[in-house]
């Protein structure tokens, strides 16, 4: 499909630079079939059955954003996918000053050295010395915002809180599972005095998710891979679910693509652990889930032409154009939309 079949028009001042408080306050568009209606995020219980099933994605961002020097010249560095023990591929700021064999300084007695570019522009990046590359990061690096808010304002003390969930465990993450940041504990157990359950799964959402489509047509475009993980509990319960008569809503599109590569032919959904480079469009037929809870996204991107597979182009175009003149905060910290496509 051509990719301009995804564009629409964004106002600047839509893109939240910060989240709502308390978090669930954030309002969520609840789009059922081809209607939808106003709400809020505190609203979820009521727009859920006893017996659904919630799945949140646990990963944990880490402080992902470095910035150093390669002799004179200034090299930022962004880490998007481990590869190794100690080493991570990195998109690089000021690339044409790095080449293969160069040492990066970070400071704070951290230095990594530059190998294998790759097509894409990326290094990667392979860190000095024996402690554990996570103490290093804790050490130098910053939380890496979505590069929609960085380049219109400073990263501050704030956002190492609010750019983590509240169910963030496993670290490895360059970017918030965003859907779960409006989540609160007193959120959480209206959802359990609903009926409504919830499971854990692990994808490390990697920054090729803020790279723009640069194709014109959607078969040309390749998504970066993301390592994810689902274990037998969680798979048998997702499946439990189903066979009840439960409804599977993937909090976030991370979820759902992890969920969607785990599941078969069958419908059964089986557990998972590595490499996912899922691309949905439409005309992809859903298997593992039955809807979606997720940010507003940006135009053009894979994120809106998934959100468009799952309840077509024409429904999300009318539906982020109400948004857009209803008030509605777009991207990582803004306000949220349930998703409940109507079955065959």
């Amino acid at each position: 499909m051509k990719v301009d079949l995804f564009d629409f028009e964004l106002p600047n001042e839509r893109i939240a630079l910060r989240p709502a408080v308390p978090r669930d306050a954030a309002r969520m568009l609840v789009i059922e079939g081809a209607r939808w209606r106003d709400a809020t995020v505190r609203d979820l219980p009521g727009c859920l059955r006893a017996g659904d099933l919630l799945v949140f994605n646990d990963t944990r961002v880490i402080p992902a954003q470095l910035e150093g020097q390669r002799g004179g010249a200034r090299i930022g560095a962004t880490l998007h996918k481990r590869e190794g023990p100690r080493r991570w591929r990195a998109f690089i700021r000021n690339a044409k000053r790095l080449r293969e064999g160069d040492a990066i300084d970070f400071g704070g007695g951290v230095a990594a050295t530059a190998s294998e570019r790759a097509d894409d522009g990326s290094f990667a990046i392979d860190f000095a010395g024996d402690e554990p590359v996570e103490l290093l990061l804790d050490r130098v690096g910053t939380m890496p915002l979505p590069p929609y808010i960085a380049a219109k304002r400073a990263i501050d003390d704030r956002d190492a809180e609010d750019y983590q969930t509240i169910f963030a465990a496993q670290k490895g993450a360059v970017a918030a599972p965003t859907a779960s940041l409006h989540f609160t504990p007193e959120l959480m157990e209206s959802i359990t005095a609903a009926g409504i359950g919830h499971a854990m799964l692990t994808l490390h959402v990697g920054a090729g998710t803020f790279l723009p489509v640069k194709a014109d047509d959607t078969v040309d475009h390749r998504m970066h891979a993301e390592w994810g993980r689902i274990d037998v509990e969680t798979a048998d319960r997702m499946n439990a679910v189903r066979r009840a008569g439960g409804r599977v809503i993937a909090v976030g599109t991370t979820s759902l693509r992890l969920i969607e590569s785990a599941v078969g032919d069958d419908g059964l959904i089986r557990p998972f652990e590595g490499d996912t480079s899922i691309f949905i469009t439409p005309g992809y037929r859903f298997r593992g889930i039955d809807g979606l809870m997720t940010n507003f996204h940006l135009p053009r991107s894979t994120l809106f032409m998934l959100v468009s597979a799952l309840m077509g182009r024409e429904v999300m175009q009318a539906a982020y154009a109400h948004a857009i003149l209803s008030g509605y905060r777009f991207y990582s910290y803004g306000d949220s939309s349930l998703l409940l496509p109507h079955k065959d």
